[in-house]
């Protein structure tokens, strides 16, 4: 194998194995930081040795051990320097034979921790609500995504330098906050998983609709949130709410082919060719789904958005689509998470299913929302609402704000293309 492909090998393994040797050395040394400067050793000390010795049997096996020794020789030294054999409760026989120090269990049962598995302890604190949401989304996909910085800043439309600050920032605010490496317990974890929920969605959503830039979509964005996604259903697959965001990102995700004509320009829901929305995705969309509301009734947020999407995906026309249990739907999820752009969504499906006249005059109800006063959807709804009732002129302006408001070059395309064409 010539270097080349052995770094591509070596780029591929790291990829796919970063996560979980960043997650066992976590809960040996209990600082994400230091975790993740032991794995990157491990990771240059494959980039020295697999293009002469060969990439290994079993690559990832060798990246842990590799690892695992920094980590206990960083434990060793720390031990000897400080002389605090008695507070770290380190066994140097263990340490001798490279087996994790008998502490690390001690702590971990009497936690209670009835979810002991290091990638999720590592999914929480890449989370935790002591960071500031972007610190979260930056780190998640470094520690769990295996990203560089440079991919993430290339994902977000931002400079290198901002990312990188970013995560020295969120590494030290976790290590001066003394958070836990660990699960929640029980009682607590609801809180947490929102978190966790709430930046794997936001990664998510970045991808499927870019907020800037050039493109509509950055797939690549959404895939990493669709595997995080998978993961973390596999790590806590008790939870209604993980399964129901799994769900709604398989089947939204689906229509990825058919979001784009041959230009790369939009194409609306309803105007999709959903002969090109993926089968595989949608069925696993629907199973996720179906698991969700066996575990909770598909009653969180997550889930319920879920089931809205399952009503398109369900539906081979877009005249076939379930509107009124669509707005049932948006009913329930007005209940659960109360917020401005819901009650647009639900004004969209209104329209659709009782008239544009109806669907209007609740748009119009939220145009002093203050969250919504740059939204550029409210003027987008409003002009598709009045392009319908036959009111075109107003239609145009409304098409022609929301295209002054978006920061997408894609989206200000189809907004400006929607005003010269509406009435046509």
């Amino acid at each position: 194998m010539t270097t080349a492909a052995t770094h591509r090998a070596i780029e591929a393994v790291w990829r796919i194995e970063a996560a979980k040797v960043i997650a066992y050395v976590a809960r040996v040394v209990r600082d994400v930081g230091v975790a993740e400067e032991l794995a990157q050793d491990a990771l240059v000390a494959a980039l020295e040795h697999w293009p002469e010795a060969g990439v290994p049997d079993n690559p990832g096996a060798w990246l842990m051990a590799t690892a695992k020794n920094r980590a206990l020789d960083r434990l060793r030294l720390d031990a000897l320097h400080a002389r605090k054999h008695e507070e770290l409760g380190l066994d140097l026989d263990a340490l001798e034979a490279h087996v994790v120090p008998d502490f690390v269990d001690a702590l971990d049962a009497a936690r209670a921790d009835d979810i002991g598995d290091d990638l999720l302890r590592l999914v929480f604190t890449a989370c935790h609500p002591v960071l500031s949401t972007d610190a979260r989304v930056a780190l998640t996909l470094r520690l769990l995504g295996g990203l560089t910085t440079d991919e993430i800043a290339r994902g977000f439309l931002v400079p290198e330098p901002t990312i990188a600050q970013r995560i020295v920032r969120a590494k030290r605010t976790l290590s001066a906050a003394k958070v836990p490496f660990d699960v929640p317990q029980a009682d607590a974890r609801a809180v947490r998983l929102a978190s966790v929920l709430e930046v794997i969605y936001l990664i998510f959503n970045e991808g499927y609709s870019a907020t800037a830039g050039d493109d509509w979509m950055r797939p690549a964005l959404c895939e990493e949130a669709m595997r995080l996604g998978r993961v973390l259903a596999g790590l806590a697959p008790g939870e209604s709410e993980v399964h129901g965001l799994v769900a709604l990102m398989e089947i939204q995700a689906s229509r990825t082919h058919a979001r784009v004509d041959a230009q790369g320009r939009p194409v609306l829901l309803l105007d999709q060719d959903r002969s090109r929305w993926d089968p595989l995705l949608i069925r696993r969309g629907l199973v996720a789904l179906e698991r969700a509301e066996t575990l909770g009734g598909a009653s969180g947020p997550y889930a319920l958005q879920a089931a809205l999407a399952a009503c398109h995906a369900r539906a081979h026309r877009a005249d076939d689509t379930d509107w009124e249990q669509i707005v049932a739907l948006y009913d329930a999820l007005v209940q659960v998470t109360p917020s401005p752009v819901v009650e647009l969504n639900r004004a969209v499906a209104v329209g659709m299913a009782f008239g544009p006249a109806a669907g209007l005059e609740l748009v119009d109800a939220l145009a002093a929302e203050p969250a919504l006063a740059n939204y550029h959807w409210l003027p987008s709804v409003r002009g598709d609402l009045l392009a319908k009732l036959g009111r075109i002129d107003e239609a145009r302006v409304e098409f022609a704000r929301a295209a002054s408001m978006t920061r997408n070059a894609r989206e200000r395309e189809l907004l400006l293309e929607r005003a010269r064409m509406a009435g046509n």
